[in-house]
C-alpha cells in the first residue's frame, strides 16, 4: 500500500508533524487491526469523550488502562480458567486483548468504571489557559502619542 505524500501539508503549516503520522500509520494498519475487543468511541459534548469496550467475563483485576505520550492503552488479561470444559458451541471470546488509543493534545482520562460487563472510559480536553484564544492590545507608539500631545495644545 502506497503512503500519502503529505508535502502539500508541511509547506504551510509548522507542528502537524504528529497529525501527518497518525494518519499515514492508521491508514497502514487499518487493515490487520483486531476487531476484538468491540468498542464504541461516543462524543458527549464539544470537550467530552467517552470510549466504552465490550469486555464481558473480565474482572476489574483482569483489566489494566494506562495512558503514555498520547497513546491510551487498555489490555485484558482474562485468568486461565483450569477447568476442563466441553462446548457445543463457543461464542464468547475470552482471550487476552490490547487495544491501543491514539489521543489528541491535551485530552486527558478523567476516569473508569466497569458495569455488566462494560468498561467505560471518560475523557475530557482541556486546553490549558496559554494556548485559548486571546486578544492582543495594538499600543500606540511614543512618537505618535507626542504628536498628539503637542495638537492637544495648539488646540
Amino acid at each position: 500500500m502506497n503512503s500519502i505524500d503529505f508535502t502539500p501539508l508541511y509547506r504551510s503549516s509548522v507542528g502537524f508533524d504528529r497529525l501527518a503520522s497518525l494518519l499515514d500509520s492508521a491508514l497502514r494498519n487499518d487493515h490487520t487491526s483486531s476487531t476484538y475487543p468491540p468498542y464504541n468511541i461516543e462524543v458527549i459534548d464539544d470537550n467530552r469523550y467517552t470510549i466504552s469496550l465490550a469486555v464481558a467475563g473480565f474482572s476489574r483485576e483482569d483489566l489494566d488502562i494506562k495512558m503514555e505520550q498520547g497513546i491510551l492503552t487498555i489490555k485484558g488479561k482474562n485468568a486461565e480458567d483450569k477447568t476442563e470444559r466441553k462446548y457445543l458451541y463457543q461464542g464468547i471470546a475470552s482471550r487476552s486483548f490490547e487495544r491501543r488509543f491514539n489521543l489528541a493534545d491535551h485530552v486527558e482520562v478523567t476516569g473508569a468504571e466497569l458495569n455488566n460487563g462494560l468498561l467505560t472510559i471518560n475523557l475530557v480536553r482541556e486546553i490549558p489557559e496559554a494556548m485559548k484564544p486571546k486578544t492582543i492590545a495594538i499600543n500606540a507608539s511614543e512618537n505618535v502619542l507626542e504628536h498628539k500631545t503637542s495638537k492637544e495644545k495648539v488646540a
